[in-house]
């Protein structure tokens, strides 16, 4: 099994490499890279390209790594055996297997995604450093040594938010996804809209790319930022010429909500606009 990118994914050489490496070493995956750079995604098409189950964890500030093993719900059994209900003698029904449990679980290999694993606490990926690593977790509550039994295809994600520990990144195999090149960009525009205008493409990812080099932007746009753009584009039929044929005394593009997300940045390109007209003058 080797991951060669997708129909609707454009993979690198690197991105391929890292991936099939992963795998042959049975360690997670580490991606890291821009937003908007595809990392999400990518596990979406691995497991399509290997034609397994993808199983999902979003990361959020306040998830705890055991929620990935099990949550115990002692509340609901201590209400329950006030009420004397008789599912109160079997702990198990009060533990909620989480998606780590789950993905061991599976007969079948699969491929998990732990996403923005940087959005949690610090001390969240040393909490799973054993599991991750031995593929088994102990649950107190039952006595019971939950071993995968099939090692899943782990793909862990992060937007750089924070520094991850030394002992996490040991176990894992890094990657992190450049932004594209403008030949790399356009396989990707290609693949989401071929039919194009090629002129039209040629032209926004001109604008694209001067606005990325654009010094002293907060958040530079992104790849899914470009698509977003470009379909809007089609939506209201914005003649080529007006990209062509662009005043280069007012810096901001048409529609440029798609490409640019906040103020500070929308007010640098009107002072650079500015300057550009009095130089003009």
């Amino acid at each position: 099994m080797k991951f060669t990118g997708t129909e609707s994914y454009v993979a690198t050489k690197d991105l391929q490499m890292a991936v099939n490496a992963a795998v042959v070493l049975e360690r997670p995956l580490l991606i890291k890279g821009e937003p908007g750079t595809g990392k999400t995604l990518l596990a979406e098409q691995v497991a399509q390209a290997l034609g397994m189950e993808l199983l999902q964890w979003h990361i959020k500030s306040t998830t705890k790594a055991q929620q990935g093993l099990y949550e115990y719900d002692a509340v609901s059994r201590l209400r329950d055996s006030q009420l004397g209900n008789d599912k109160v003698h079997d702990v198990n029904n009060y533990i909620r297997q989480g998606k780590l449990w789950q993905a061991f679980g599976a007969d079948q290999r699969l491929v998990l995604l732990i996403d923005e694993v940087d959005k949690a606490d610090i001390e969240f990926p040393n909490d799973l450093l054993v599991e991750l690593d031995k593929m088994e977790f102990y649950v107190y509550e039952t006595g019971e040594r939950v071993v995968a039994k099939q090692r899943p295809i782990v793909i862990i994600t992060s937007n750089n938010e924070k520094e991850l520990p030394d002992a996490f990144l040991r176990r894992c195999f890094f990657h992190y996804i450049n932004f594209p090149d403008k030949a790399t960009m356009r396989a990707i525009v290609d693949v989401h809209y071929p039919q194009l205008n090629n002129k039209l493409v040629a032209e926004a990812m001109e604008i694209f790319f001067d606005l990325r080099d654009i010094p002293g932007l907060k958040k530079k746009p992104s790849t899914s930022e470009l698509i977003d753009w470009l379909k809007l584009l089609m939506a209201d039929d914005i003649p080529t010429d007006i990209l062509a044929n662009r005043d280069q005394t007012k810096a901001i593009p048409p529609l440029y909500g798609a490409l640019i997300k906040n103020e500070q940045d929308v007010q640098l390109l009107e002072r650079l606009a500015f300057m550009s007209r009095r130089q003009g003058h």
